[in-house]
Formats: structure tokens, sequence, C-alpha cells
């Protein structure tokens, strides 16, 4: 395994599940965690906030900037990367985690809903992106890895997928879609752009908001297996005539690739039958 020792990475959404838990993986290693998310202050529905990631993330080894950002905003995002440079000296890899959620057909989807999910998703993501990519074009020319990772699923065209979600189905592959092109884009430039996604359903506290998803948090796993494949993709040493980019991975078959495939410490009940994500198959 490489290791992110005194690398520095942008997450969004960090200040709790998946985004904390990339986080807190990456701080093992002392790594430099931006921390670019809304939460300020508790919430008694989502528990966390950016100074309690920070913390968590000072304890684990590594070193925090915290940072409320509403990724939707051009001159905030833009700010906080200035701020990021600032104290750290560069970026050597953007993990674009935040997203909005919202399971609902055409009927039932309010136009406020369909602006957050594009807003979060889409331009955030792409504004992040283009945020980041002059200071990880810097690392890359200087012969270091630069990242961007975005957890965002396989372009899968079946209309199953789209059915009963169109609009969030659509929002989850714009993302998809800036990886796929911004990998084409910065190839040349050597800034890997790829894509993770759980084969399984993770059990975070976003989660358990979601209707009749409560009682089945026993069928999820946790998001520690998406913190392990995250770190395997970021510290992946590329051949030098090629570069690992474009690749839309599932946290399964990263992990095999490193030799992990006993998943079960992942599993929140070992021995539970576990859902699969959505967007696969």
């Amino acid at each position: 395994m490489g290791s992110l020792a005194g690398k520095t990475l942008f997450i969004t959404g960090a200040s709790r599940g998946i985004g904390l838990a990339i986080a807190l993986r990456a701080a093992k290693d002392g790594a430099n965690i931006v921390i670019a998310a809304k939460t300020s202050e508790p919430n008694p529905k989502l528990p966390g906030t950016i100074y309690t990631a920070a913390e968590q993330i000072e304890e684990a080894g590594g070193h925090a900037l915290p940072l409320q950002v509403d990724i939707r905003d051009e001159a905030a995002v833009y700010a906080a990367v200035e701020q990021a440079v600032a104290k750290f000296g560069g970026i050597d890899a953007l993990v674009n985690n935040a997203s909005a959620l919202s399971l609902t057909g055409t009927l039932a989807t309010p136009m406020k809903r369909f602006d957050l999910m594009f807003g979060v998703n889409v331009r955030g993501s792409f504004l992040c992106a283009q945020a980041c990519l002059p200071h990880l074009l810097e690392t890359a020319a200087a012969g270091h890895g630069a990242n961007i990772l975005t957890l965002s699923p396989p372009l899968n065209m079946k209309p199953h997928w789209f059915k009963d979600h169109v609009a969030y189905t659509i929002a989850k592959y714009g993302m998809s879609m800036c990886v796929l092109g911004m990998a084409e884009e910065f190839r040349k430039q050597r800034v890997a752009v790829n894509a993770l996604w759980p084969r399984t359903i993770i059990a975070t506290a976003a989660l358990a908001m979601i209707p009749g998803m409560t009682e089945r948090v026993a069928n999820c796993r946790k998001p520690e297996i998406l913190a392990d494949a995250a770190h395997i993709i970021l510290t992946r040493e590329s051949e030098p005539d090629q570069l690992a980019t474009g690749n839309f991975y599932l946290d399964e078959e990263v992990l095999a690739s490193a030799g992990i495939t006993d998943l079960s410490p992942y599993a929140v009940k070992p021995g539970a039958e576990l859902i699969p994500d959505i967007f696969l198959g």
C-alpha cells in the first residue's frame, strides 16, 4: 500500500459519512485534509460538523483545515481552494464526495429539490474541479500524483435506472460525465480523474433519513470500505507510459486488486444479506 503522508486532499462533504471516512483513512498516513462542507453548527438529525471532523482528523494523525463551503457558490469554492493552498502549499487530490439525494419520481420531485441535486451534484463537482485543477496541474507537472476522485456510478443507460428517480439519476450521471470528459481532457497533463461507487448500500446518517431504510441498516456496509478503496486509488502508482484515469471503479474490485478479498469486516452485521446499490446490473 502506498501512503498519502504529506499530501493535501480537498474533500467535499467531509464533515460526516463517506467523506469523513475517506478523510480519516488519509489522516492515518499524516495527510492534510481540507474539509469543505456546509455544516458548522450541530444538526440534531445529522451528527457531525466541519469542526468535529477536524478534531477527529487531527486525532487520527492528519492535519485539518475546516472550511464552511457551499459548493454551489463559485466565490466560496475559489476562496476555499486559495485558503487550502495558502495553508498547505498546494493540492494533490480533489475528492468530490458531496451529493444531494431524492429518490422520487417526476411528479413527486419539487423543482427546489431538483435544483439542489443539480447544483450540488453536477455544478458543485464541476466547479470544485475547475477551481482545484490549476493546482492539480502544478502537482502533476512536478512529477507527483494528481487526482480527482468522484463518488459517482458507472454510466448505465438502462431505462430501469431512470424510471423511478429520473432527476436524481441524471444528476448523478452528470457527475460521472464530468469524470468521463475530464479524464480525457487532462490525460496528457497526467491528472488522473476517476469515479468510485459501492457495490452495496453504505450505512450513513443520511441514508437513515430515507423512509424505510432505518430498519435495513443491518444489510449495509460501513463507509470504511469506500475509504479503503479510495486510499488504494489515490496512492496507486501509474506506469510511466500509462495513467490510471477514466475508470469507473467499484469498491469490491479495487480492494480485490490490492489482495483484499475478505470483506466481512466492512459489514454492519456480518452474515446479513447485503443490499445491492443502484445503477449496477
